[in-house]
């Protein structure tokens, strides 16, 4: 019997305000069969803070945060105060 624990970025997503949505799957597997499985999702503002986030869900925020999206996105936030 081995148990093995998998986490990977399974869903990414970005929206129209260029925020991006991102969901994370760990898996818990034996001998190859999935035991349990369950997720976690977290969402990313245009500009945020890339510390610490997974290689592949930067690689699509810096191709979605465009100078244009970013100052739309910050635009929206000082007509929405």
């Amino acid at each position: 019997m081995s148990l093995t624990k998998e986490t990977k970025i399974d869903q990414v997503t970005v929206t129209e305000d260029g925020t991006v949505l991102y969901r994370e799957v760990t898996r818990v597997l034996e001998d190859g069969n999935l035991l349990s499985q369950t997720y976690h999702r977290s969402s990313l503002a245009p500009a945020s803070d890339l510390t610490g986030i997974p290689d592949n869900v930067v690689a699509i925020c810096n191709v979605a945060w465009t100078p244009e999206v970013v100052a739309a996105y910050q635009e929206s936030l000082i007509r929405a105060e």
